[in-house]
């Protein structure tokens, strides 16, 4: 990356034109020195870069894809089916077209402000925009966010490993109390044997490759969605399994609009599936050849991506399963044969995803707190290594001993996932472009702002529809990460 203080140069050479004495810029360097103290020295050639970019310029395209591509990833595909069966294929086509659009937008505000001010951290945004107020809000909000998508992740190995082992072992429910089958146990293990090592690594550039790999787990679970469409008959009942919705030939005609009492809920499930943004700065700073429109094309291919994906498991899963499609895609293809080999693999493939999703999902919040807690420190390996395994200990924690998490991280998923999309690069993006470039009543500005309202009121309609299920005492299944 360009040095901070050359870039400050270049944005203001037209005045630094008019200034013939040495005195007045000296006052120019002054008033530009402000912005040092997010930098540090770095390397024997002198030359400044940003904090904790230790391997700035070292990530592939390819990698860099893969790991936005993997952030974006969440165990929310699951529920893409009955979100489809919910709105209808139309209106779930507009609606996550117009997520998707709207989130490559909210990555296009975020990339302007870092290259305005030549900062990639979120925190050191928030700070640019509001001060240190504004540098501890971003870092909460990346921290509860990310704590929540890590805990949702271990809690599907928790619940879900146990059963695809006993499966696959041919073992009854009588066999339950092993110590293989019990889940906690189970999560510790995968969090020591897996995910620390990987949340260890000092690059992030270097999990690319688990993230291919867990792309391609999901790529598997695509491709057998796809066939089951073929494999499964509708209605159901005439395939002898009358456990599932034996549905009436009315149920097996697609749809192309629903509206219904459910509908409400899908928008922010669709609208929470591509948060992705506290892995952007991160992955922007260790890019090879890094500019603003290298990094925005990643972030389109990412998106691009994971918008085919998300609408082939969303099409065949609704096609095989229609009104019968339940909020776990992978619960429906078990009630029809709970021995389905192919199905116990994919779940396999899922559970392999979502797992190596953890890491790349860790490394922003590690980030965060460094940024909050060790601003001026250079890098370290006991810091490093004591954040992760702290932040591992915590989450294990939550995932094992609270039983009711899943409102807890609702509330936190309903404000910090609006807040990360929408909200907060609107603001920044209103408080850092500097008026004499676009001034407050241009049409970039309105945009912006337009954006963050509408984040606030997505924040407002996922809460509402928290507090309403409270009252009514149901418990649906939300998604996103």
């Amino acid at each position: 990356m360009e040095p901070y203080h050359n870039m400050e140069l270049q944005m203001f050479s037209d005045s630094t034109n008019s200034i013939d004495t040495a005195s007045e810029k000296a006052m120019l360097e002054d008033n530009m020195s402000t912005e040092q103290e997010e930098f540090l020295p770095h390397g024997s050639t002198g030359k400044k870069k940003a904090q904790f970019t230790d391997f700035e310029g070292k990530t592939s395209f390819g990698m860099s894809v893969f790991n936005l591509s993997n952030a974006i990833m969440g165990s929310g595909i699951l529920g893409l089916a009955y979100a489809m069966s919910n709105t209808g294929i139309i209106l779930f086509l507009v609606l996550l077209t117009s997520i998707a659009i709207l989130s490559a937008y909210s990555v296009h505000l975020l990339l302007k402000c870092a290259g305005v001010v030549g900062i990639r951290a979120y925190e050191q945004l928030g700070k640019r925009a509001f001060g240190h107020p504004g540098k501890i809000l971003a870092a909460v909000i990346i921290t509860m966010h990310n704590i929540g998508a890590m805990s949702s992740y271990l809690f599907i190995v928790k619940y879900e490993l146990p059963l695809v082992i006993q499966a696959f072992l041919g073992l009854q429910s009588t066999h339950s109390g092993e110590w293989f089958l019990n889940g906690n146990n189970l999560i510790i293990i995968v969090s020591i044997i897996v995910i620390l090592p990987l949340a260890l690594m000092r690059q992030l550039g270097y999990l690319g490759y688990t993230s291919g790999f867990s792309l391609t787990c999901m790529v598997f679970f695509l491709i057998s969605v796809i066939y089951k469409k073929f494999n499964i008959p509708c209605p159901m009942g005439s395939n002898g399994n009358h456990s599932v919705n034996s549905s009436m030939e009315g149920d097996c005609e697609a749809k192309l609009f629903t509206i219904n009492q459910q509908t409400a809920y899908t928008v922010p499930i669709l609208a929470f599936a591509f948060v992705c943004h506290p892995e952007i700065l991160p992955i922007y700073t260790e890019l090879r050849n890094a500019t603003k429109k290298r990094m925005q094309a990643i972030a389109n291919v990412s998106i691009l991506g994971m918008f085919v994906m998300y609408l082939l498991t969303a099409i065949f899963g609704y096609l095989t399963f229609f009104s019968g499609a339940e909020a776990e895609l992978l619960h429906t293809y078990s009630k029809v044969d709970p021995l389905d080999r192919l199905v116990l693999c994919v779940r396999v493939a899922v559970l392999v995803a979502v797992t190596l999703t953890v890491p790349v999902v860790l490394f922003p919040i590690r980030r965060a707190l460094l940024q909050l807690l060790f601003p001026e420190k250079p890098f370290h390996w006991a810091r490093h290594i004591g954040i992760a395994l702290s932040l591992l200990f915590v989450v294990n924690l939550l995932v094992i001993f609270v039983p009711n998490i899943r409102d807890i991280f609702g509330i936190i998923g309903a404000t910090t996932a609006p807040s990360l999309i929408f909200i907060l690069p609107g603001l920044f993006y209103l408080r850092i472009v500097p008026t004499d470039q676009e001034p407050q009543n241009s049409r970039p500005k309105i945009q912006a702002a337009c954006f963050m309202t509408l984040g606030f009121v997505f924040m407002v309609m996922s809460m509402s529809f928290i507090v309403m299920d409270w009252v009514r005492g149901e418990s649906r299944s939300g998604g996103g990460h």
